[in-house]
């Protein structure tokens, strides 16, 4: 069994708030999902559409919730009010587009904050929305079957990766008893569990969350002055944390047929900073592969502008500036451990992998109906 975090123990947010233009109401049932994690909440509401969904409205706000979570266990009186105003406006849009068909999670900060039940009964009083808190591996599985439409019918063995605020997921698949046009269509049947399959599934070997993410690795050193140094420790505090996991003990028998998808804000930010966007576009980043020395390339560019620099990059903007680096830090050490060359981007995770998930469970959405990358 993989190791997981301590008991009680993010798509790219490119403006203050993300709203999308509310599309005109057509006929369908809408569904909603709502991840509120360590920095931003976010939200999508959605129509099923052949075996895909079309977004009708979203919301995304970085809230920091999880900020000084790491001195105090506790969250904080003022990340808290931040949170329920960002709460308060996805309620007004589930009530506007009246949305019956929703799912509603909070991940790493409220597993781990002593006063999460507290604010969870401060978020029914003042909104009345049905926020729970999911567990490490239904949130690792809600980031797998969001990334099934990116795998390659030429993948054996998988890893994904769900780079957060204040963990970080990881998955290992094996898929090399699986027909090769059937793998995206098995990693979507992960969404029922990670126990062993029967014989042609895909099986997931181990799986981890690492308790440190891009809040959370940087908070651990940001008394070190030292751009360079602070970087270089980070890398190395959060290899350390994957000594236990099983794939890093054999990394080298996997050279061949082998994938990592990385979805996160900080996956899709060096992607947007190596295609030079000055303005984020989804459709250039989603699906993209990636170099090993692209992204070297990228990050080491990063700490040559200096914390200064990156400030006011366009490419990184105002919100990720401050947490670019140790998510930078966590996937340079990821691209470095495995024995691949290439990482496939994907902006999609949680919020996607609710809504696949309630969609199928409603059989509104067959997951028979997945194209993988050939």
């Amino acid at each position: 069994m993989a190791p997981k975090r301590p008991a009680g123990a993010d798509a790219f947010p490119r403006r203050t708030v993300e709203p999308f233009v509310t599309r005109p109401a057509e006929e369908g049932q809408l569904y909603a999902a709502l991840d509120l994690g360590t920095n931003s909440c976010r939200m999508l509401i959605a129509r099923p559409v052949g075996n895909q969904f079309q977004v009708v409205d979203s919301f995304s706000k970085p809230v920091q919730l999880g900020h000084g979570l790491e001195a105090s266990g506790r969250l904080s009186r003022s990340s808290m009010a931040r949170t329920v105003h960002a709460l308060q406006v996805c309620r007004r849009k589930l009530e506007t587009h009246a949305v019956s068909h929703m799912r509603l999670v909070a991940t790493e900060a409220c597993r781990r904050a002593h006063n999460s039940r507290d604010f969870m009964r401060m978020i029914r009083r003042e909104t009345g929305l049905p926020i729970e808190i999911i567990d490490a591996e239904e949130e690792a599985r809600l980031a797998v079957i969001s990334c099934a439409p990116l795998v390659s019918h030429r993948t054996e063995q998988l890893l994904i990766v769900d780079i957060g605020g204040g963990s970080t997921e990881l998955v290992w698949v094996d898929l090399e008893d699986v027909e090769p046009t059937e793998r995206p269509r098995a990693i979507m049947r992960l969404g029922d569990g990670f126990a062993n399959a029967l014989p042609g599934s895909a099986r997931v070997v181990d799986w981890i969350s690492v308790p440190l993410g891009v809040a959370t690795l940087r908070d651990l050193f940001e008394d070190v002055e030292d751009d360079q140094g602070r970087f270089a420790l980070m890398s190395w505090h959060f290899e350390e944390m994957l000594s236990g996991f099983t794939p890093y003990v054999h990394a080298s028998s996997m050279a061949e047929g082998f994938q990592i998808i990385g979805t996160s804000g900080t996956v899709t930010t060096v992607a947007a900073s190596h295609l030079g966007l000055r303005r984020y576009d989804r459709n250039k980043v989603d699906g993209l592969t990636m170099t090993t020395a692209q992204i070297d390339r990228v990050i080491r560019d990063y700490l040559a502008l200096g914390p200064e620099g990156r400030r006011t990059d366009p490419r990184i903007g105002r919100e990720r500036h401050a947490l670019i680096m140790s998510g930078a830090a966590i996937l340079q050490t990821l691209m470095r451990v495995w024995p691949t060359t290439r990482l496939s981007v994907a902006d999609r995770g949680l919020r996607e992998g609710l809504l696949y998930s309630q969609m199928v469970k409603d059989g509104v959405l067959a997951p028979d109906g997945l194209n993988g990358v050939a």
